[in-house]
């Protein structure tokens, strides 16, 4: 703990100061979450379009430049003609075609790289000026350099549609949108720890309780991931039956039985409904114990506000499964997922209370 010595005027002043800091940090971290969630819902829509194979280069620096005349662009068409997604799928696509696609992973791309430009740009200024807490420092550069190895995560991803598939591993689709969710839950974290907080830390079960839900929103995103790596969304669009039972058959087919978790598409669709079904109990039964444990406080309402979101979430999954995933329905189903575990986490960290003040000021002559 830092102790500075003031007198009289200054204490008020140094403590203004600080708080002054900690609401400058904020807010730089809200336009980064703002900025993550615009990557999300380009991300999605990239996903969507299948538009993710478009770009078959890796250029970090150079790649923020797109076509910029008609040779450019064939150069561009003849190298998506040499992967087998054009060759199986989009052969004889059109220039124009191909243009509606291309945009959409250069959006991608060209807003993954403003995430890192907003994050280390005001990252250095409030380090350099001396306006960060020491124990935001490490925390900080933490996020900065997942967010560089979400770059490498995100090429690794499509390197798996390149050569032999046509299109990418559901396993590495997966495994990049949880990264990006970690990062955007931590970023969260930080910020709300930093915020003022109307009421004290809640009880310990409750903390735990507010952690078990973002952790279970998280399974059910990932679930969600490898419904959309395999299109499985397509596949059974009925509800709450499937292929006419509650319980479909044929959800064991391949061997080893653990597989078709993971590449039978029934069975992706299957779990993630069963999911669903367990987020929104969990989320009914996270609300009655708040409100019985923390009566009357701003902890049970964030949790009945949960309930809703989770909720809301499951009906946009559902008009979007029985619509056969309309692409504005399936997107808003994506986005919400994402506001929803942005709110969980906010959740989460004002039951446990923001940081506390590591700077103590005593008067001059104490």
């Amino acid at each position: 703990m830092t102790t500075i010595t003031a007198a009289g005027p200054d204490i008020q002043s140094a403590r203004a100061r600080e708080a002054a800091n900690r609401r400058a940090v904020r807010y730089w971290l809200y336009a980064v979450l703002v900025v993550m969630f615009a990557l999300f819902l380009v991300g999605g829509g990239t996903r969507l379009t299948d538009s993710g194979l478009s770009i078959t280069e890796w250029k970090p620096v150079h790649g923020v430049i797109p076509p910029l005349n008609e040779a450019q662009w064939q150069e561009e068409l003849e190298k998506y003609r040499q992967i087998p997604e054009y060759q199986q799928i989009n052969k004889g696509m059109s220039l124009e075609q191909f243009k509606a696609i291309f945009w959409w992973e250069w959006a991608h791309r060209l807003i993954a790289r403003l995430v890192g430009v907003v994050m280390a740009v005001p990252l250095a200024y409030f380090w350099l000026s001396g306006r960060l807490e020491p124990h935001l420092k490490p925390k900080l550069l933490g996020l900065l350099a997942l967010g560089g190895f979400q770059g490498f995560v995100g090429w690794w991803m499509v390197t798996s549609g390149l050569t032999e598939r046509v299109d990418v591993s559901q396993y590495r689709l997966a495994t990049h949108l949880l990264l990006a969710c970690v990062i955007f839950s931590s970023v969260m974290w930080v910020a709300r720890g930093l915020a003022p907080h109307s009421v004290g830390p809640a009880s310990r079960p409750t903390q735990r309780f507010a952690g078990v839900m973002v952790l279970l929103i998280l399974v059910q995103i990932g679930l969600g991931a490898l419904v959309a790596g395999l299109d499985a969304g397509m596949a059974y669009n009925t509800w709450p039956l499937m292929d006419g039972a509650l319980v479909p058959g044929d959800l064991f087919i391949q061997s080893p039985w653990w597989a078709n978790l993971f590449d039978n598409p029934k069975t992706v669709q299957f779990v993630h409904r069963l999911g669903a079904y367990v987020l929104l109990a969990m989320a009914v039964w996270q609300f009655v114990f708040t409100a019985r444990r923390e009566p009357g406080t701003p902890h049970a309402a964030r949790a009945g506000a949960l309930l809703l979101m989770i909720t809301i979430q499951a009906a946009l999954g559902i008009t979007a499964l029985v619509l056969v995933v309309p692409f504005g329905w399936a997107l808003a189903h994506h986005g919400f997922a994402i506001l929803t575990l942005g709110f969980a986490v906010a959740h989460w960290r004002a039951t446990v209370g923001p940081y506390p003040v590591k700077t103590r000021l005593v008067a001059a002559g104490e």
